[in-house]
């Protein structure tokens, strides 16, 4: 007999497959680390920059502020190397010996070396000073005359001399005039014969004082002396 019932209901669905493939769900890709490189490099620069600029800034303000304000060190240092020159510069200072009259020949001046200066100069034979240092120099000379005649005038000569023996040229040369006082002509006034001037020596020159009479030249303390310093 043949079954001829229907039914309308669905037949039960068919279970899945083993073999049958699921989709698969893709990440989305993250940001590498090497996208962000640029920047950084970008901002290092930047530091880096600032950090040179201030460091110039610094050392230019330093500099500048040295320059115009030295430290107290270096002036003391610059002081004390200013002082060292001065002191080890060439220099005379000669006092007139009062027995010049009585043991000189040539009618040169000698010197007191107890109260005399000499720096960076020889003495040489009683009367010549002996140049070691070539350079401009001031020299300087004062001789004082206390008698003689009254009309003629008193010569004082300062002589340089190239080498030992030598006479000498003139290298300075002054005058003063022993005038009477009114009323006594038998009391002449003093007079000094002053001269000085810048001169060029070179080493080995010398130099001293000429006087025509040496028994007319006070040698009183002071009043007849003789120097020279390098400049």
């Amino acid at each position: 007999m043949i079954n001829t019932y229907q039914t309308s209901m669905a037949p039960p669905p068919v279970p899945p497959r083993l073999n049958r493939s699921h989709p698969v769900l893709i990440p989305a890709q993250m940001t590498t680390p090497g996208h962000n490189k640029p920047l950084v490099r970008f901002l290092v620069i930047v530091v880096v920059l600032h950090l040179l600029l201030s460091v110039g800034g610094f050392i230019f303000l330093y500099n500048n502020d040295q320059e115009r304000h030295p430290p107290a060190a270096g002036k003391a240092a610059a002081l004390s190397s200013e002082k060292q020159e001065t002191y080890y510069k060439a220099l005379a200072r000669m006092t007139v010996d009062s027995r010049t009259a009585k043991t000189s020949t040539g009618g040169y001046l000698q010197w007191d070396m107890k109260h005399s200066v000499l720096r960076n100069i020889n003495y040489y034979q009683d009367s010549w000073l002996t140049v070691l240092q070539s350079g401009d120099y001031y020299v300087y000379s004062r001789v004082t005359f206390s008698k003689g005649d009254s009309v003629k005038p008193q010569v004082s000569r300062v002589k340089l001399r190239k080498s030992n023996g030598e006479v000498g040229d003139i290298l300075m040369e002054a005058y003063c005039n022993l005038g009477a006082r009114s009323g006594s002509a038998s009391i002449p006034h003093m007079c000094t014969a002053t001269q000085g001037e810048v001169v060029t020596l070179e080493e080995g020159n010398q130099l001293s004082v000429w006087i025509e009479n040496l028994s007319l030249v006070d040698y009183s303390d002071r009043v007849t002396v003789f120097g020279m310093y390098k400049l």
